[in-house]
């Protein structure tokens, strides 16, 4: 598993406001989004790509393309559909698939309650949006689902992470071509399973009590 903490001056302003607890949920909206295509950057680093030869108004030139089958961008709901739009402005031709999937607040465990995804992912890089990577299980769970499907090679792209979660999540996914990529790395897990000193709950803050 590589790890890559997007260490950038203004990557460290947008989430010192992100974390702000008077930041109002429309200005969290934005900054997500702002903030995403930054990490969506260094995520895509290792995109495949062809090459290609392109006439331009002077000559021929040489480039590249984003080869097929295309990236597939998966947002695990529902605070990940927050991060969704700051994706696909960088990478307008990815695909979009879904995976819902909550965490029970007792035992911390995930459960995938739907799914929106091609049956067969053979071959695939796949992009996973989840804001934050607490105790590692809806990550896991979400990685897994998708190698299960015949994806070749799963990028996640999280705000947060603590380092317990980064832990387990290298722990469960030993030997698996899989690259995080993250805004910060925090201190430490609560006893309930949250982020310090985090920015709260992500979905909340998106989107308001549900």
């Amino acid at each position: 598993m590589r790890v890559h903490v997007a260490d950038h001056p203004l990557i460290t302003h947008k989430l010192t406001v992100l974390r702000d607890q008077s930041t109002s949920s429309p200005m969290f909206r934005a900054l997500v989004e702002e903030l995403m295509t930054l990490l969506a950057y260094e995520g895509t680093r290792g995109v495949r790509v062809d090459e290609v030869t392109v006439q331009t108004p002077v000559s021929l030139a040489r480039g590249v393309k984003i080869s097929d089958p295309k990236p597939l961008v998966v947002p695990i709901l529902r605070a990940g559909l927050g991060m969704l739009e700051g994706m696909v402005k960088l990478l307008p031709t990815a695909e979009v698939g879904f995976l819902g999937m909550a965490r029970n607040e007792e035992t911390l465990q995930p459960t995938t309650y739907a799914e929106r995804l091609p049956d067969d992912l053979s071959d695939r890089q796949c992009f996973v949006l989840d804001p934050m990577l607490a105790t590692g299980g809806s990550l896991i769970a979400a990685i897994e689902f998708l190698f299960d499907r015949g994806a070749v090679d799963v990028t996640a792209i999280c705000i947060l992470a603590a380092p317990e979660g980064l832990a387990a999540v290298e722990k469960a996914l030993a030997g698996r071509e899989v690259t995080i990529v993250l805004g910060a790395v925090d201190e430490r897990l609560d006893e309930h399973g949250y982020i310090v000193p985090g920015l709260g709950d992500a979905g909340d803050r998106l989107y308001g009590l549900v």
